[in-house]
């Protein structure tokens, strides 16, 4: 397995192509192995190039309320009485550090994207 670092946007370029390519491998295959460490150069490539930043905690929250069709009722349980978790949609209450602790055990929501305020 001839496989190099991606050190210029040339060489990501090429590997995004290559992985295009190997898209359709199988797990457990030479190509399969190849298409598993070409996308883990490239994860690190755009770690490093291209660093997203958390997303706002209340957003985080809505789009995953949205995903899993749920609604402020369903928040009770992890933020609060309704007013509370109304209050916290819209901005009024910042999340408290308990409120994070279950939001992420209970949805699943990166911590760290809850404590980007």
């Amino acid at each position: 397995m001839d496989i190099k670092p991606i050190r210029t946007e040339q060489d990501y370029m090429e590997t995004l192509e290559e992985i295009n390519g190997l898209m359709t491998a199988e797990y457990g295959t030479p190509e399969g192995d190849r298409l598993d460490v070409l996308t883990t150069l490239v994860e690190a490539w755009e770690r490093d190039h291209y660093p997203m930043e958390a997303p706002d905690p209340i957003d985080a929250i809505k789009f995953v309320m949205e995903q899993r069709g749920l609604d402020a009722k369903d928040l009770v349980p992890m933020i609060g009485r309704a007013n509370r978790v109304y209050e916290v949609l819209n901005r009024k209450r910042p999340l408290t550090l308990n409120m994070i602790r279950r939001l992420h055990k209970d949805l699943g929501i990166p911590a760290e994207s809850l404590l980007a305020a």
